[in-house]
């Protein structure tokens, strides 16, 4: 052990795995190298210390579970109350497809009347313009040029075929 010091073991193994000889082979040691006694007291010292708080028991403070069950209550709250921010995740493609699809034909719709001549609002002004709802209710009986009355329209409904009777 005298050209061993007893560093090497100290490090390699803790002072609470050395057996009962190789501790008397330490001790021994040490009363002839004041460095290794200096290791050794070191060693010591520490294993009575790891020793001392592995005995001591942990008590948490008074309402410590109480804290502890209250945050995870919030937690779970926190968690429920976001089911709309999830569920918009979970749909967000589909949103943005839709609103793409809405802009595409709202622009469709400004872009396409502008393309078209003139004429078809022209005559559906002329056409608007050919009567108007007083003209119907009170002229009912009064026949215009252009309006069939109605003896008209039954006899033409009701007009024998002339082509089917031969």
């Amino acid at each position: 052990m005298k050209d061993k010091h007893i560093n090497e073991i100290l490090e390699s193994t803790p002072l609470a795995d050395l057996s009962e000889t190789e501790l008397e082979d330490v001790r021994s040691h040490t009363t002839q190298c004041a460095a290794c006694k200096r290791a050794y007291d070191a060693a010591h010292v520490s294993a009575l210390l790891l020793r001392e708080r592995a005995a001591e028991t942990f008590e948490p403070t008074p309402f410590f579970q109480t804290r502890v069950l209250a945050a995870l209550r919030e937690r779970q709250a926190a968690q429920r109350s976001n089911v709309f921010g999830r569920m918009w995740q979970k749909t967000g493609a589909l949103v943005a497809s839709m609103a793409a699809t809405v802009a595409m034909l709202a622009v469709l719709t400004f872009l396409s009347p502008g393309m078209q001549t003139a004429a078809p609002s022209q005559d559906l002004a002329t056409a608007s313009n050919s009567y108007s709802a007083d003209e119907v209710l009170f002229n009912r009986n009064e026949a215009t040029d252009d309006q069939l009355t109605d003896e008209q329209v039954l006899t033409t409904l009701y007009e024998p075929d002339e082509g089917a009777a031969k």
